[in-house]
This record gives C-alpha cells, sequence and structure tokens, in this order.
C-alpha cells in the first residue's frame, strides 16, 4: 500500500478520513495524495470560451484559497513524517476522483461520511457513491470520528459464487495487508434460504480458491444488510468489507440485492470492492 488517495473538502468528517490515512501511511510507508475539487462553471477556468474575461480572477480566487486550506492542513500534527501531495483540481468530483486516482495508480482511496444520512451527506454527497460504485480500487469509506482504524476484525460478506470469487481474492489481500483477522461471512435470509452445510461448503471453496484459512460464519437475519449489522456489532467487528457490481452503487451486491442502507447505517468503516 505505497498510495493513499484522500479527497477532501476541508470539513471535520474529512479530516477524520485524512487522520485514519496518515495512520496507514504511517504503518505502510505510504505517500498521500490530497486531492480537493474545484466544481467550478466551465467559463470559470477556461477564459476561451469563458462568457468574460474577468471571470478568470474569479478561479485563480478559488485556487489561492484551496491551497490555503491545504497550507493550514499540512501543518496538523498527526502528518509529520509523511509525504504527502496536494492537487487542486477544476472537474466534476467524481470523475476527477476516479481519473486522479487512477492517474497516480493509487492502492487506496479513504473518503469521510458524516454518518446518519449516509452517503447522501458524504463530504461531496451523491459524488462519493460515484466513486464506490464505478472504483477499480478498493474504497475506504470513514463513518465515525476514530483516527485509528480498528482491522483486528475484518469481516468480508460474500454469497462465494463464482462470480465473485475474484473480489474476495482482493479482500483476502487487503486483510493479510493489514494484518487482520479475516472472517467470511455469508448471511442466510428468508428469501434465500439455503442450509447451513451448504453455505460452509461455499465458503470453504473460497478460502481454498483464495488460499486462506479464515474464520466461516453463517448469520440468520431478515435481510443481508441487517445480518452484516448485526454479525458486526455482536463480533467486535473493526471493519466490514463488501463487493460492489457498479450497476447501482451497493444494491446488486449478492445475487438479490443489498440496498444503501448498509453503508447509510453501519458506524463502523465500510470497504468496498469492485465485481
Amino acid at each position: 500500500m505505497k498510495k493513499i488517495l484522500v479527497p477532501t473538502d476541508f470539513s471535520d468528517q474529512a479530516e477524520v478520513a485524512l487522520k485514519v490515512a496518515a495512520n496507514l501511511a504511517k504503518k505502510f510507508d505510504s505517500e498521500i495524495f490530497l486531492l480537493h475539487m474545484l466544481e467550478l462553471p466551465l467559463q470559470l477556468i477556461d477564459p476561451v470560451e469563458g462568457s468574460s474575461s474577468r471571470n478568470l480572477p474569479e478561479s485563480i480566487f478559488f485556487m489561492k484559497l484551496a491551497h490555503q486550506r491545504f497550507g493550514k492542513l499540512m501543518q496538523r500534527p498527526f502528518l509529520e513524517g509523511i509525504k504527502v501531495h496536494e492537487s487542486v483540481q477544476f472537474h466534476q468530483a467524481f470523475e476527477g476522483i476516479k481519473d486522479f486516482s487512477e492517474e497516480i495508480d493509487c492502492d487506496l482511496i479513504v473518503m469521510g461520511s458524516h454518518g446518519a444520512s449516509g452517503f447522501k451527506e458524504m463530504f461531496i454527497g451523491s459524488n462519493t457513491e460515484k466513486v464506490v460504485r464505478s472504483s477499480q480500487i478498493p474504497v475506504l469509506v470513514i463513518k465515525n470520528s476514530d483516527a485509528v482504524l480498528n482491522a483486528e476484525n475484518f469481516v468480508f460478506a460474500t454469497d462465494a459464487s463464482a462470480s465473485t470469487m475474484h473480489t474476495a481474492q482482493k479482500a483476502v489481500d487487503f486483510a493479510r495487508t493489514l494484518g487482520a483477522a479475516l472472517h467470511l461471512l455469508y448471511i442466510n435470509t428468508p428469501n434465500e434460504f439455503i442450509t447451513s452445510k451448504e453455505a460452509g461448503e461455499r465458503l470453504r471453496k473460497v478460502a481454498e480458491i483464495t488460499g486462506t484459512q479464515p474464520r466461516f460464519h453463517i448469520y440468520n437475519d431478515v435481510s443481508v444488510e441487517k445480518g452484516i449489522l448485526n454479525f458486526a456489532a455482536e463480533n467486535n467487528i473493526g471493519l466490514i468489507g463488501i463487493g460492489t457490481h457498479g450497476r447501482k452503487g451497493l444494491a446488486h451486491f449478492f445475487n438479490g440485492s443489498i440496498s444503501e442502507d448498509l453503508v447509510n447505517h453501519a458506524r463502523r468503516p465500510v470497504v468496498t470492492f469492485k465485481i
């Protein structure tokens, strides 16, 4: 984990995400790429296309303001000793974050969330959902105020189908990188019920293919998302991992569906992997 991207709008929750990224950077000797997106109208950033040359100073003003804020952030004690790159981009936030992450070939994106209202209240609103939905890179969403990621126990919920094996491999690799105890979780629901024996065989298949020896869990609940949340709460799980297909955010998780309520309601950090 050598490059960590942290998009920011300079809010308190974005700073919490930066603190988590800083702790990870110190642990893995990583570099942090701090990104602020300026979503300005085109005429403010392109004097050729703009309706008036007086618009150009406005874009310069916002650019300078962002760098001033970066300057204050760089003075934070938790960033001491870490190589931090700052960047201000004039772009639509979602597309800009995605393009920038690919440009620098980062290993992880860390983003902040205000928690209670989920994706709609994340620091760049629905753009965060779009990043989670489309990113080929793991996205770690920080929803609480803890500056240190508690990854002693990491649960990855899976249906263990053939189409999601490569996603499970990403989760296994991520757990190994963090040095976390991996828990593979299958949620049995009334609508998608299978026997414990069959669920166990599926999970063992995941372990065999990914070359790991995780702890297996089969949990019964009324829905997948509630099962994940309840299991995490009952078993002191510090980090939740899930896969997303990228078509409608988290709505196509598993063979059925898991709503965005999982991330909306989870108080624990959530890391997503593209299926």
